[in-house]
Order: C-alpha cells, then sequence, then structure tokens
C-alpha cells in the first residue's frame, strides 16, 4: 500500500498528520493512505518564490516554453502507466483515462507553442500604444509583467491529470512558480505526475512542489503577490475568497465551482437530422464520459415540449444500453463514480430530483439501474436521464448532481423563453446550442452569453467536425459567471494573465516605445 508523500523545499516530505484512505473505486480495495502537513507552509511558499520564482522570471518566454514541452514528453512517456493507474486509482475506463492524461500533456504542449511564438522576451505589450500630451512625446504604454509571489493550486478530483497540468502550464510560463493541491480521492495519479517532473529535472528548484492532503493552512501566510486558483464545489470556492488572510491582503482568486451545463435543441431540428445526431451523440457522450463527473457535463437538457417524448425516447435507449461495470475491461463504456462519498451525493442527488421529475432511466434505487451491468462491490450508478414535470422546477436549475445526470427541460421553442431558463441555473461553465436557423441561433447565442463562459454552437455544417462541448481546448477560455465561480483560465495567451501585473507606462516615446514595445 502506497503513502503518498508531498513534494516540498526540493524534497518528498511524509505527512504527520492522521492517515486518510484510498480506494479503488472499482473493487473498494485499499490501495494507498494520504498524511497532510510534514511541512511549514510558509517556508514552502517562501521556496516557491524566493528560489523557483526567481528562477523561472530570469528565464524568457522561450525557455519557459521548452521547459513545458520537455515536460508534456516526460509524463507522456509514461503514458500508459499512468492509464493503467488512472483506471485503478480513479475508476476510469480506459478511454476516459486518455481524456484526461492526453489533456494535460497537450495542454503542456499548447502552452509550450505560444511561449515559444514569444521567443526571447520577459514580459508582454499589452494593446497598441497611446499618446498623452500634445505631441507623441509624452507617450503610454501597457505591459505585463510577471508577479513576485507563488500561485497555490486547489485541484478536483475528477482530473488529477489535466487540472493540474492545466493551471501548472499557465502559471510558469507566465515565470510563477507553482504549488499543486490534489483532490484527495484520486490524489495518487497526480502524485505519480508530481514524480515524473521531479525526476525528468526539467524545471528550476521550486518551480513546482506538490502537497497532499489538507493543505488550508497556506491561506494564512499567502501576500499580494500570491494567487489562489481552484475547481471544485461552489462551498469551498465562498471559503477560499472569504478567508481572512485572503481579503486582507488582496490575494488575487481564480475561482471554478458549479456549472448547471444546458443544451438547448431548436425547434426546427427534426429527428433524424444531421443536427439532431449532433445533439444526441455530445448529450449522451457528455453525460456519460467520466462517469459525469466533468465541470462541463451537460446537465439541463432544453427541448422543445412537442419533440420531449420523442428526445426523451432516443436519449434513454442510448443510456439503458451503456454498458456500466469494471473500467478495465474493453467492454466498460462507465466506470464508477470516484468515491463513496460521491456515489452517496449522487444518490441523494438524484432522490431530489425523482421529487419533481420523472425518470426516464437511470434512478436512484439501484446502483446501475438498467444498464447492462451488475455490480456487488464499487461506486457505481447508473446512467439517470430525467424529465421535469415543470420546466421552471427550482431542483432542476438549483442543484448539480455531480455524475452521469441530466435532466430534460420543456420549453415552447422561443429563443428568448430558452435563453430565461438557461439564466436560471446562475451561470455556467458551457452552453451548447443545436439549431440550423442562423436567426434563431443568434437570438439564443445573445442571450445566454452573458450566462456563459462558452458557447458550442452546433448545426449540419458542424457534423463529425468538432469535439464536443463537454471538452476544453486551450486555445479557448475555461470558467464561467455567477454560479460557475466567476473565474477564467486557459483561452491562449488569455490564460498567463491572471499570473501578470499590468501596469501603465508613461513618459518619453523613444524610450518607453523603444524598451518596453519595440515595434517587430
Amino acid at each position: 500500500m502506497e503513502t503518498l508523500t508531498s513534494y516540498v523545499l526540493g524534497e518528498w516530505r511524509a505527512g504527520d498528520g492522521a492517515a486518510t484512505a484510498l480506494f479503488n473505486p472499482t473493487t473498494e480495495e485499499t490501495i494507498g493512505q494520504v498524511r497532510s502537513g510534514g511541512y511549514d507552509p510558509a517556508r514552502v511558499l517562501a521556496f516557491a518564490r524566493e528560489t523557483g520564482g526567481t528562477a523561472l522570471r530570469a528565464m524568457t518566454f522561450g525557455e519557459r516554453a521548452a521547459a513545458l514541452k520537455a515536460l508534456s514528453k516526460a509524463i507522456y512517456s509514461k503514458r500508459d502507466e499512468l492509464l493503467d493507474l488512472s483506471i485503478r486509482a480513479a475508476g476510469t475506463t480506459r478511454g476516459d483515462a486518455k481524456f484526461d492524461i492526453d489533456g494535460a500533456t497537450g495542454t503542456l504542449a499548447a502552452y509550450a507553442a505560444y511561449g515559444e511564438a514569444l521567443g526571447s522576451r520577459r514580459w508582454l505589450v499589452d494593446g497598441d500604444g497611446v499618446q498623452l500630451g500634445r505631441t507623441p512625446r509624452f507617450w503610454g504604454e501597457h505591459v505585463l509583467v510577471p508577479r513576485l509571489g507563488a500561485a497555490f493550486h486547489v485541484n478536483a478530483f475528477n482530473f488529477p491529470a489535466w487540472n493540474m497540468l492545466e493551471k501548472a502550464a499557465c502559471a510558469l510560463l507566465a515565470g510563477t512558480p507553482v504549488i499543486e493541491k490534489p483532490g484527495t480521492p484520486t490524489a495518487m495519479v497526480a502524485w505519480r505526475i508530481a514524480q515524473i517532473i521531479a525526476e525528468s529535472g526539467v524545471l528550476p528548484k521550486g518551480a513546482y512542489q506538490l502537497v497532499v492532503g489538507s493543505a488550508s493552512a497556506f491561506l494564512d501566510h499567502l501576500n499580494s503577490q500570491d494567487s489562489i486558483a481552484f475547481t471544485g464545489s461552489s462551498a469551498t470556492a465562498a471559503l477560499l475568497r472569504g478567508h481572512a488572510n485572503v481579503v486582507r491582503n488582496n490575494v488575487r482568486v481564480n475561482l471554478e465551482a458549479d456549472s448547471l451545463n444546458a443544451a438547448v435543441l431548436g425547434p426546427d431540428v427534426e429527428i433524424g437530422a444531421e443536427s439532431f445526431g449532433l445533439f444526441r451523440s455530445n448529450v449522451t457522450l457528455d453525460m456519460t464520459q467520466k462517469t459525469g463527473q466533468k465541470c462541463t457535463a451537460v446537465r439541463r437538457i432544453l427541448v422543445p415540449k412537442d419533440r420531449i417524448a420523442d428526445v426523451r425516447d432516443e436519449l434513454a435507449a442510448i443510456l439503458a444500453d451503456t454498458r456500466v461495470g469494471d473500467p478495465a475491461l474493453n467492454e466498460t463504456r462507465m466506470g464508477p463514480l470516484a468515491s463513496k462519498q460521491q456515489l452517496d451525493d449522487v444518490r441523494a442527488g438524484i432522490a431530489r430530483l425523482e421529487k419533481e421529475c420523472d425518470v426516464a432511466t437511470g434512478g436512484s434505487a439501484t446502483a446501475v439501474g438498467g444498464a447492462k451491468a451488475i455490480q456487488q462491490k464499487g461506486y457505481f450508478v447508473a446512467p439517470t436521464l430525467c424529465v421535469a414535470r415543470d420546466g421552471r422546477a427550482s431542483v432542476v436549475h438549483d442543484h448539480e448532481v455531480f455524475g452521469p445526470v441530466a435532466t430534460i427541460v420543456p420549453y415552447s421553442g422561443d429563443a428568448s423563453e430558452a435563453a430565461s431558463l438557461v439564466a436560471l441555473g446562475g451561470g455556467g461553465l458551457v452552453a451548447s446550442v443545436y439549431s440550423d436557423d442562423p436567426a434563431w441561433t443568434q437570438s439564443l447565442v445573445v442571450g445566454i452569453a452573458p450566462w456563459s463562459g462558452r458557447v458550442w454552437i452546433g448545426s449540419e455544417k458542424l457534423a463529425d467536425q468538432g469535439t464536443a462541448p463537454g471538452t476544453v481546448l486551450p486555445a479557448s477560455i475555461h470558467g464561467g459567471p455567477g454560479r460557475a465561480g466567476g473565474g477564467e483560465e486557459l483561452g491562449g495567451l488569455r490564460g498567463l494573465e491572471f499570473y501578470l501585473q499590468r501596469t501603465a507606462l508613461q513618459g518619453y516615446q523613444g524610450f518607453v516605445q523603444s524598451v518596453f514595445a519595440p515595434k517587430a
């Protein structure tokens, strides 16, 4: 049985707190344990700022990019090992494990390419310069320079590889050292990746550290140059944002929290049309991929009232036919939830939905419902599709069930009504729209954009061309307003801005422009 350790101050340190067991979600076998502590958080932060940060800021964007590229290759070289570990420690199918591991190495490679294009620069110019006085001699430029703190990253259990490394890629390229805290149930995957990073010797000392178990003590020692990036529940996000020291020092905070993502079927889309096929395949994929444990998974499916029965039957048939079971088996299409706590939470959430919705397939009564598997052990739940009796039922729009669960929400077909229903979710990471009517689509997109970090627009022109809405790509922003946390990550070079200070420079044009914003 493995005991996970923290990688801090340039070495691996055992924790001194009480042990928390780690389980194989498929068999419920104990496979490891985590012990918190074993280090001084203030010293860990100082090591990051003074040793890691100093070394990273001395490097150019191009040099940092080369390090990211080397990290991507080092982790990818252990791909098969990591896929097997993810199946055992996180309950993922091999396909879902690839989604996580390849997403991580792909994002590192993408940010390596962004940094390579920046070359020998050590700061960024933000926009065009501007004349500030009667003549151009008095000139203004905005620049983005590395901050002098550390990034404390609190990552989610559902993507132990991708969630950690997409945050790290942006921070490291920006010149900011990272302290990564993985979600405990699946921390074994993040821990093994941390070992690969340490063994590679690619990064300067102090640029990357990993702490396992509870790490809330770090919040007491953050200063105004530090930052927090968090992925997880809205309740924990509120505690982080409201922490006294975080508030007192105006520590930068980026949050990604709950998200009741919506898929909207347009009234023009007929059953059997290419656009409907795209809708059907995307909805069922995003419900069952990673056992629905994706912050971008669809939770609400808006369907015109006159199509409810047909859409329900089409989706329910696919979901009921999903083979649930041991993720190590090739025929399995959906594995268990990541932990017993997740299983309890999902079953309780389904039970809440059942009070105001009709269940088309699945449900809270049995572990796998109508799915083609029977499991005696493991944290299994059936793909569950509900149909809301009232499209505005609060339970549908207020509570995210973080599993393979979604609810069909009836609407009239009017774009403004659909937008108002999407808005009831209070803000989401992604909404998807399926229609071949440009005017209707434009009206809906404009209506839901203020509530959405990303809007995915599906039509017959896009069939078989794009990734599903639940896939996060490094070129587009990831985050959302309101309930989703109000944060923003990735988006190409936009992802670096959280770790950089925007400063306005004012002075003689000949100096300011030639030194800080030279023309290519």
